[in-house]
């Protein structure tokens, strides 16, 4: 997510005008006091995109910087040998250089030099600036053809009519005509999608160039963060992979079912590969040899998290096999093995994230390559060795070199965040497993303050995750950061309640149409177990969350029995009823709420309803903070001011952070600095 949030911020200002303020790099930041600040969150280099030189001597990768007095971001490339040493920076502008690829023994790259977004190349030592496309729009993502002389990209092509074009003469209207579903998405009105091209590239630029989806009105990649993991060249170059969802409307807003095409460049014939299947199929991969073509896949329509399985389909026979059936676990991300006789995979479980090895010549046996309290991923072959990002909840990305064998020798290859991280001291992390109030086994992540005193009493914090079937690994984040709460000196509580993968299907199934049930309960085993703990303040403890998480703190603050003296909820669901038809991804309540509140003769729909947040305002009875983005699609503001209204016409003592111009996270660095400020503020008012 943390580099999602990166790219999102960096692409969001690639039309800005440029100044002649400072370019934004590297901080020089001083900490006192060895705690984590929010200034030094937003201090830290955010480590992007890796790609790999072919001859696997090289590696450059991207690095996103933020300035808060600026208020905005600028992305740098970096070039090392692939064992780490000679690293050196090879851009220094305010043009946010990003997503390098390897040609020819130089670099391409994206830049914003020309005012838009274009495929640029240089030498690995940054000399040699070229600008190799003139496109009319912003290239947002591209990929070399194996022979390189064809390359494929990403850009926006309009589907949507404006009211303008309907009436002309009404040129500075703001009305907006909506006549079907999805008319918003994540944080914008829907007017255009992206669509694959694939041109012909040489010394004169671009020509012959194709749109892939020409006249068409899907997207491809999905929006809304999807990128070129969704596309793929076959190795001969003859054919592109893609990833598409051909619906459009209400059947688009209720329906997960995308599908893998292969489009023929010579013939321009697509064939669907994957009809068969009517769930999410995504991220499609040749293998090295040409003869497989492996995806990931996911059996249920409608069902966003459901188990992300990885597939491999001969391409001479059509015969398809289901690869990762062992690991018992989601395939995040994955990449072919040079030999294409294995492939390397991501996976969580037990609230860490490693790579593990599909053996596809011994009946497709699973082998774990990392092991500890990590988080790894982006990987990527580097001959014998595989080149990965590695964060836990201590530390935030740095790139490592990995042997490909189980427990072989991992060196870490950046340290982008040194000069931080040596002024820091962060708080113990420790996994416990607890028993549920139905006799399962739950691992909780206990977070500990820097210089932790056993014989003192901490206020101490539940952590309800998003989702909501978003794993409680060793996750990193610059908002939700586990080590600053600690650093502010409170105990973290981070459960892996019901409904989150890592632990099975069954347990990760047991959310859906049952968000008020026995997640909630999970949640409730957590705090009470530790609030057993002498050096727990259990007069004091107060629950946090975003998303799903935000919608449990609503839920708890009317079904706690006065065990917290304190919420916060983040783009919180307060409002069953008005989330199913405000959200714009229906297919997301259609499962996971089990239906409409309207279908009276639906059970599970019912009882979900019946636990909807708003209808326990009645026992609400302690102090609580609602925050919102206001370009917030996926939950929509109001359903923040509506808890916050609540709460102030019961006499409960409540306050209100609004962000008119933030979506589902918060991504300007200011306003993530008021974000933390209000957050800790609150909680030390209240529990302190």
């Amino acid at each position: 997510m943390s580099a999602t949030i990166a790219l999102t911020a960096c692409n969001a200002s690639v039309n800005e005008p440029q100044t002649d303020e400072p370019v934004i790099g590297r901080s020089d930041i001083r900490i006192e006091g060895k705690r984590m600040t929010p200034e030094a969150l937003w201090a830290m280099g955010r480590i992007g995109d890796i790609s790999v030189s072919p001859d696997q001597q090289h590696i450059a990768y991207s690095v996103t910087y933020y300035s808060v007095p600026q208020n905005k971001s600028n992305s740098e490339l970096f070039v090392m040998k692939a064992d780490g040493t000679e690293n050196n920076q090879i851009t220094h502008s305010s043009f946010r250089e990003g997503q390098p690829v390897w040609k020819d023994g130089k670099i391409a790259y994206l830049s914003s030099e020309s005012g838009s977004s274009q495929i640029w190349e240089m030498n690995p030592d940054g000399t040699g600036k070229k600008q190799l496309t003139n496109y009319e729009g912003d290239i947002e993502g591209f990929g070399f053809s194996p022979d390189g002389s064809k390359v494929l990209f990403i850009a926006q092509v309009k589907t949507v009519p404006s009211t303008q074009d309907k009436y002309p003469d009404l040129q500075k209207t703001s009305g907006i005509i909506v006549t079907d579903l999805m008319y918003k998405h994540w944080d914008e009105w829907t007017t255009t999608a992206p669509h694959p091209f694939v041109a012909d590239l040489d010394a004169n630029g671009l020509s012959n160039i194709t749109d892939i989806l020409e006249g068409e009105p899907y997207e491809s990649p999905m929006k809304p963060f999807g990128g070129m993991e969704q596309l793929a060249w076959s190795p001969d170059g003859k054919q592109i992979a893609y990833t598409c969802r051909k619906k459009t409307g209400l059947e688009y807003a209720i329906s997960t079912n995308s599908d893998i095409y292969l489009y023929d460049i010579a013939t321009k014939q697509t064939r669907n590969i994957t009809e068969d299947n009517l769930g999410y199929d995504t991220n499609p991969q040749y293998s090295p040899d040409g003869q497989y073509i492996a995806w990931l896949s996911m059996e249920h329509d409608g069902y966003e998290s459901d188990l992300n399985r990885l597939f491999i389909m001969n391409l001479q026979t059509g015969e398809k096999r289901f690869v990762s059936k062992a690991l018992e676990t989601n395939v995040d991300e994955f990449i072919w093995d040079a030999d294409s006789k294995s492939v390397f995979g991501v996976g969580v479980w037990h609230g860490e994230t490693h790579i593990y090895r599909f053996d596809l010549g011994n009946n497709d046996a699973v082998s774990q390559i990392t092991e500890g309290q990590y988080d790894y991923g982006s990987i990527h072959l580097c001959g014998d060795k595989l080149i990965a990002k590695r964060h836990s909840m201590s530390m935030a990305d740095e790139i490592y070199l990995v042997d490909k064998t189980p427990s072989g020798t991992i060196k870490q290859l950046t340290a982008e965040n040194k000069q931080i991280y040596d002024q820091l001291e962060m708080g113990r992390v420790e996994g416990r497993w607890m028993k549920t109030t139905d006799g399962k086994d739950m691992l909780t992540w206990v977070i500990y303050p820097p210089q932790f005193d056993p014989n003192k009493k901490y206020p101490t914090l539940l952590f309800c995750e998003g989702g909501p079937q978003s794993p409680v690994s060793q996750f990193w984040s610059y908002r939700w950061n586990f080590q600053i709460m600690a650093a502010n000196d409170y105990i973290i509580v981070a459960p892996n309640r019901r409904g989150l993968p890592g632990f099975g299907v069954e347990w990760n199934e047991a959310i859906s149409g049952d968000y008020g049930g026995q997640c909630m309960k999970d949640y409730l085993t957590a705090i009470d177990e530790m609030a057993k703990e002498p050096y727990v303040d259990k007069d004091h403890l107060g629950c946090v969350g975003a998303s799903f998480g935000g919608f449990s703190v609503y839920w708890l603050a009317g079904n706690h029995n006065k065990r917290f003296k304190a919420f916060i909820a983040h783009d919180g669901i307060f409002n069953l009823d008005m989330q199913y038809l405000e959200t714009e991804e229906k297919w997301f309540t259609n499962w996971d709420l089990g239906g409409a509140y309207w279908e009276k003769q639906n059970a599970i729909a019912q009882r979900t309803y019946a636990n909807s947040p708003h209808l326990f305002v009645d026992k609400w009875d302690a102090p609580i903070l609602c925050i919102h983005g206001e370009r917030d699609y996926r939950i929509l503001a109001n359903q923040a001011m509506a808890a916050f209204d609540a709460a102030k016409m019961r006499g409960i003592p409540a306050e209100l952070l609004i962000f008119p111009d933030e979506n589902h996270w918060v991504l300007k660095p200011q306003n993530g600095i008021l974000w933390q400020r209000t957050f800790f503020e609150w909680l030390d008012k209240w529990l302190k």
